[in-house]
């Protein structure tokens, strides 16, 4: 499955086009090791100014609790759950737990966030790229034999309990689309009602852009450029999941960070997904699990998460997608090969 860092190029950039600069307001933040890009429209320079200051006070802290590995909120939990004792959670981290408990269920635990001890070994529990051999088939061996999964945690009240000991929570692949959808709501009672942001790569809109939708790019998985264009709706998030940025390397051999809970090894066979959801958590997770449910399954899967908007890039670069999908892309090049599924 995945620890998936916030990376600014992982998938996406925003298109915006020209505006007038007294309708556009864009400011980057520094968090969750990349740059979040806020775009607004139709504030006020000081109305834009303090909207992204509030949101980069949220940010921080959320960066604080949410890190998989430096010390805050979720290491302590983690430390607990190893001890196998009860631990306190936040508010924010209940509510992640219970979010990905559903998804994990719907995804038949492909999208599996109590897999922290395996990412760990494939040394992507660190702030730069992870070097030397992968782990020891017998270190995976052992993490399959424990096969720790989100189906193992309970919540009751502000405690979280864990019947096995092996579950470390690593939140990567679905706290950027919860953190997003958060700095919606923020900026939504805030009073403004035309929003893009975007961290990196996963993005929420609100409204519209001047008299248009939002626009954005899905960047092309092989290291293309963008691949295609398209038009988010107001409330609509869109997530890409990819194992083309964030990998390791030995003896010429990549190493993908999106780890297939199933083997203990990176997905291969899907390169990069794409989500479109109403629900930025959602979008996110379901990015993470359509990339490891391969050709044969991801659209079982999607089906069962809810997911009627996607698009996936093979290792031989075709692309895959329902008709729904179909419908907002925009090929920016030379139109790969596709192949249309039957509608999700």
């Amino acid at each position: 499955m995945v620890r998936r860092r916030f990376l600014l190029a992982l998938s996406m950039a925003v298109l915006l086009g020209c505006s007038p600069a007294t309708g556009l307001h864009h400011e980057r933040i520094y968090v969750f090791g990349t740059l979040v890009d806020v775009s607004l429209w139709g504030v006020t320079e000081k109305q834009g100014r303090q909207a992204v200051a509030d949101l980069d006070r949220a940010f921080q802290s959320q960066h604080f609790e949410w890190h998989a590995w430096k010390p805050g909120a979720l290491t302590d939990l983690n430390a607990a759950i190893a001890r196998g004792e009860p631990g306190r959670a936040t508010p924010h981290l209940v509510r992640l737990i219970e979010i990905s408990k559903r998804l994990s269920a719907q995804s038949d635990d492909l999208f599996n966030p109590a897999l922290g001890h395996l990412i760990r070994l494939w040394g992507f529990h660190n702030d730069e790229l992870p070097a030397g051999a992968p782990p020891a088939r017998g270190e995976i061996e052992a993490w399959l034999a424990r096969r720790p999964r989100m189906a193992d945690v309970s919540v009751e009240g502000e405690w979280v309990r864990s019947s096995n000991p092996a579950v470390m929570l690593d939140f990567g692949a679905i706290a950027k689309g919860y953190a997003v959808d958060l700095a919606i709501e923020r900026l939504r009672a805030l009073g403004i009602r035309n929003a893009l942001v975007n961290a990196g790569g996963g993005m929420t809109a609100m409204g519209r852009h001047d008299d248009r939708p939002w626009r954005v790019g899905v960047r092309h998985p092989q290291g293309k450029g963008i691949l295609a264009a398209l038009e988010l709706h107001d409330g609509e998030s869109v997530h890409t999941s990819g194992n083309y940025e964030r990998y390791g390397e030995h003896e010429g051999i990549r190493y993908g960070h999106i780890i297939d809970p199933r083997t203990g090894y990176p997905g291969r066979e899907i390169v990069s997904a794409t989500v479109i959801h109403d629900d930025g958590s959602v979008a996110d997770a379901a990015a993470t699990a359509l990339v490891l449910a391969g050709l044969a399954d991801w659209q079982r899967i999607a089906s069962q998460m809810g997911v009627k908007r996607a698009m996936l890039v093979d290792e031989g670069g075709t692309v895959h997608m329902p008709p729904e999908m179909a419908e907002r892309v925009h090929f920016t090049g030379e139109s790969p090969p596709v192949e249309m599924s039957p509608q999700l």
